[in-house]
């Protein structure tokens, strides 16, 4: 019934911007935790950033000051702006809904920076 589909993935050169959207569907949008998690290969999955339902936000220390999480609860869509981006960057990004009552996941985006 919940559905979240990531969208925005691609290639970028380092330095550059990207913005990735996670559209949300099936469920009471503002009552979630959403946050953004990416995993490059041969590493474990880490929390990029997260915001709650009262626009609360953290990021990890790596995207701090570079990568930026919001969410428009009429739109049922969180966003994730990168700039600067960097060749570490490089990973598949997972969309994430949490509330007491459900746990959610996307399929992920893949976003490449590279020259």
């Amino acid at each position: 019934q919940v559905q979240l589909v990531e969208s925005g993935g691609g290639l970028v050169q380092p330095g550059g911007s990207l913005r990735l959207s996670c559209a949300a569907s099936g469920m009471i949008f503002s009552l979630y935790d959403m946050a953004w998690y990416r995993q490059a290969p041969g590493k474990q999955r880490e929390l990029v950033a997260h915001i709650t339902g009262g626009q609360r936000t953290n990021y990890a220390d790596s995207v701090k000051g570079r990568f930026t999480i919001s969410r428009d609860n009429a739109k049922n869509t969180v966003y994730l702006q990168m700039i600067s981006l960097k060749p570490e960057d490089t990973a598949v990004y997972y969309c994430n809904a949490k509330w007491v009552a459900g746990d959610y996941w996307g399929k992920g985006t893949l976003v490449t920076v590279s020259s």
